[in-house]
């Protein structure tokens, strides 16, 4: 196979690349070929647009820090990683979709991306993608645990077609995740999974869940799970979370998801806040693909949540550590 070199990479078309990534152009700024975007880099947080794509020379330059470069050069500081990484990465976002080289040389009149299009849903099947796969093997989620929630959904955007790890919702929508797509399928809805029992875990992604069974390793089922699919949808869900006994809450630790999960827990005594196990990282997911640990050592994961669930029930009761 033809090595992939970075003469490859520099023909992916960079408005495609950041559109993956969930990055838009400003639509109120447009100069043919010129695109300009809140800077997407790690770090940087602005209100007025200062990064600018040149769509057809294939590059980008970032007021605000004074760089740019090429899609290579974008991949390295968006992921912070080397140049194979990068090349890795770009790679694979190739293999996630048709026709993404530039054909641009003969005009700068390229209509801009349109967020507000719908993803349409073409089929679904078991997750039998080496890409997909890979994927779920990054985020160390086994892939039986996967197949068991999860189906491979093709679905196309922008009148291109790809295919994602699909998460189906209550309302017939789904989730839709890989290595470089993260968005829905309308309709957007909660997920919720009735094992008829008392107590509910609440998540606020699925990837969270999917954390949550790998380290219980076997199916779930001693608890109702709800997931959110976006905090919007936790007040909304309210008169099912409180139906009962006990409310294990599993949200972010960002600002949204602290901020709500002190508040209901002050509200309610049913409510348990146990995102305290993964203290210090953003999510679950996040904790877990962190640990330096291979699957095979998710049997001594599941004894040190265990163990930390305890501490944390024993802390909510007032028992000391």
């Amino acid at each position: 196979m033809k090595r992939f070199t970075t003469t490859d990479a520099k023909q992916i078309d960079l408005v495609d690349y950041l559109e993956s990534l969930g990055h838009y152009p400003d639509s109120r700024i447009r100069r043919n070929p010129e695109y300009w975007y809140l800077s997407p880099l790690p770090g940087r947080s602005e209100n007025t647009p200062s990064f600018k794509v040149d769509r057809r020379k294939g590059l980008w330059y970032d007021h605000g820090i004074g760089k740019g470069g090429s899609i290579v050069d974008l991949c390295m500081l968006y992921h912070s990683c080397s140049i194979p990484e990068a090349l890795t990465r770009l790679q694979d976002f190739l293999s996630f979709h048709r026709n993404p080289l530039q054909n641009l040389s003969h005009s700068g009149n390229v209509p801009l991306p349109d967020k507000e299009k719908k993803i349409q849903v073409l089929s679904t099947g078991p997750i039998v993608s080496s890409a997909l796969i890979a994927y779920l093997g990054q985020r160390k989620i086994p892939l039986g645990i996967a197949r068991g929630y999860c189906r491979k959904v093709q679905y196309e955007l922008n009148n291109r077609k790809y295919y994602a790890i699909g998460f189906a919702n209550d309302a017939g929508g789904y989730e839709l995740r890989n290595t470089h797509f993260k968005g829905s399928a309308a309709p957007k809805n909660i997920s919720f999974l009735n094992n008829s029992a008392n107590e509910i875990s609440v998540f606020e992604g699925f990837f969270d869940f999917l954390t949550y069974a790998a380290i219980q390793k076997t199916a779930v089922n001693n608890t109702n799970i709800l997931v959110l699919n976006s905090l919007a949808f936790l007040e909304k869900s309210r008169m099912l979370i409180e139906q009962h006994a006990s409310v294990y809450l599993y949200l972010d630790r960002d600002n949204a998801g602290l901020k709500c999960t002190a508040q209901l827990v002050k509200e309610n005594s049913k409510y348990k806040d146990h995102s305290l196990l993964y203290e210090g990282y953003a999510d679950l997911n996040e904790w877990l693909t962190r640990q330096n640990r291979s699957l095979q050592k998710q049997g001594q994961a599941k004894n040190e949540i265990d163990e930390t669930i305890h501490r944390v029930q024993k802390r909510s009761l007032g028992l000391g550590r």
